[in-house]
């Protein structure tokens, strides 16, 4: 076993067919992606944050292997939850064999269950509201319009590290806020705190208009992607599916039907999911339907694993983290044990 190399070693001599070899050479695929300078952008669906995906997702961004996220107002909110109020979570690592009335007295305890784990009320949703909340009326009184995850961005860098229950350094949202990442949040109206704003909007409270629209943001990717796919061009690593993978990858057909102008197409494309192809599912869908619609070619490298991302991106984001830290190594222990991939 090399011992600089233990997860990216057990990784190329284990995983050999199946879910197993789409692991193996969507990581060898992404690393010789990286390696070569291409830039990787990462769309996040699912409950993630709440499933601590951050413990992997914070060293890969501060490391350089994630280059542009875009996530559900859902997980961009509970990242930042997790670190406020990490003590305050309930597990329910049985929660198969509950009961309406279980889930009713977790309810009244004010937990949110997501699957095996809850977000406490009070201490997450209630505690952010009381910051969050000013800064959007500040916003409407000076008539500031800002993008959905800049308010977050701000108010995550600005907690006393005091007020930290959960690690810092398993912090995704506070990592990318750090590397001034840029990230779209589109359908952030779908979220906690989407609903919260809509609410104060409602009352009069907030302006509509302090929170720049999906359509800017689409905008504004235009610009981002090109900067992005500059070079060896951009990747496209995709967790789940629905508006959070949906959206971004659109931006390569925009550019080009829409603005009419040249654009590069992505230069990777890897999905987790457990979603399995179905009528009409855009989770479900295989990566060759996504050629009929101009964003991926017939030559862009791609790869499914239906797997579980809370098991396959700890994995790899670990061997790559190992591959980046020793490329001679990597790159010879590739030629080693699967020489073919070359």
């Amino acid at each position: 076993m090399n011992t600089e190399l233990p997860i990216f070693e057990f990784l190329l001599k284990n995983y050999k067919n199946f879910n197993a070899r789409a692991t193996r050479d969507a990581t060898l695929a992404y690393w010789r992606h990286t390696e070569r300078g291409g830039k990787m952008f990462w769309s996040v669906a699912g409950a993630m944050s709440s499933a601590q995906l951050g413990i992997s997702l914070a060293p890969a961004i501060r490391a350089g292997l994630i280059h542009g996220l875009s996530v559900t107002g859902a997980n961009l909110e509970e990242s930042l939850f997790r670190l406020v109020a990490h003590h305050s979570y309930k597990d329910f690592p049985d929660y198969r064999y509950l009961t309406k009335d279980d889930d009713t007295r977790i309810l009244e305890q004010r937990m949110r269950r997501v699957t095996d784990t809850s977000i406490p009320e009070d201490e997450a949703f209630r505690a952010v509201e009381k910051t969050i909340v000013p800064m959007w009326m500040n916003a409407g009184k000076s008539g500031t319009r800002r993008f959905w995850h800049e308010y977050f961005y701000e108010l995550i860098q600005g907690i006393d590290s005091k007020q930290h229950e959960g690690n810092a350094e398993d912090c995704w949202l506070l990592a990318a806020a750090k590397a001034k990442l840029p990230i779209v949040v589109p359908g952030y109206e779908d979220s906690t705190f989407g609903n919260i704003f809509a609410g104060y909007v409602k009352t009069n409270e907030c302006s509509a208009l302090s929170a720049k629209s999906g359509i800017e943001y689409m905008a504004h990717f235009y610009d981002q992607y090109r900067e992005l796919s500059s070079g060896a061009g951009v990747g496209f690593f995709q967790i789940g599916g629905g508006i959070a993978g949906d959206f971004p990858i659109c931006v390569v057909p925009s550019i080009k039907y829409d603005l009419g102008e040249p654009v590069k197409p992505w230069a990777y494309f890897c999905q987790i999911s457990d979603s399995t192809t179905s009528y009409g599912s855009y989770s479900g869908a295989t990566p060759n339907e996504k050629i009929t619609w101009d964003k991926l070619t017939k030559d862009t490298p791609m790869f499914v694993i239906e797997s579980d991302a809370t098991v396959i991106v700890p994995l790899m984001l670990q061997a790559l983290l190992e591959a980046q830290a020793n490329p001679a190594a990597a790159n010879a222990l590739i030629t080693k044990v699967v020489p073919h991939f070359w």
